[in-house]
C-alpha cells in the first residue's frame, strides 16, 4: 500500500467520522427537545388532574400548585428538569390553574436561547 492509499483512507475513515458525530448531535438535540416536551405534557396533566380532583376550574387560584403536585406520593415524584441542561421550568403564574389549551410551564431553553424547539406545537386540548 502506497503513503498515498493510505493518506486516502485515512481522509475517507475521518469524514466517516465526522458525519458521525454531526449525526449524533443532531440526534442528541432532537431527543432532549423530544422529552422537554414530555416534561411540560406530564406536568400539564398532573395540573389537570389536581384541579380534577379538587374541583376547581381554569383560572382559579391554587395556593402552593406545585409543591401540591411535585412529591413523594403525590402526581409527580421529582421536579421536572430541561434534558438539555438549561434548568427548571417556570410557571407564569405559578398558583393559578391554566385554561385549556395553554401551556402552565415554560422551558428555560425559550428564554436562554430565544428559540421555541422546547415548545409543543400542538398544545390546544391540553
Amino acid at each position: 500500500m502506497t503513503l498515498l492509499e493510505m493518506t486516502v483512507v485515512i481522509l475517507v475513515l475521518l469524514t466517516l467520522i465526522g458525519v458521525l458525530f454531526i449525526g449524533a448531535r443532531a440526534w442528541k438535540k432532537g431527543s432532549d427537545r423530544a422529552a422537554c416536551i414530555l416534561n411540560l405534557r406530564n406536568f400539564q396533566q398532573a395540573v389537570r388532574s389536581y384541579a380534577n380532583i379538587n374541583a376547581l376550574n381554569p383560572n382559579s387560584p391554587a395556593p402552593g400548585l406545585r409543591s401540591q403536585i411535585v412529591g413523594f406520593g403525590k402526581f409527580m415524584e421529582n421536579e421536572p428538569v430541561c434534558p438539555s441542561g438549561a434548568g427548571l421550568y417556570t410557571a407564569p403564574d405559578p398558583d393559578t390553574i391554566p385554561d385549556i389549551g395553554v401551556v402552565y410551564l415554560s422551558c428555560p431553553n425559550i428564554a436562554k436561547a430565544g428559540s421555541t424547539d422546547h415548545f409543543p406545537v400542538q398544545h390546544n386540548d391540553w
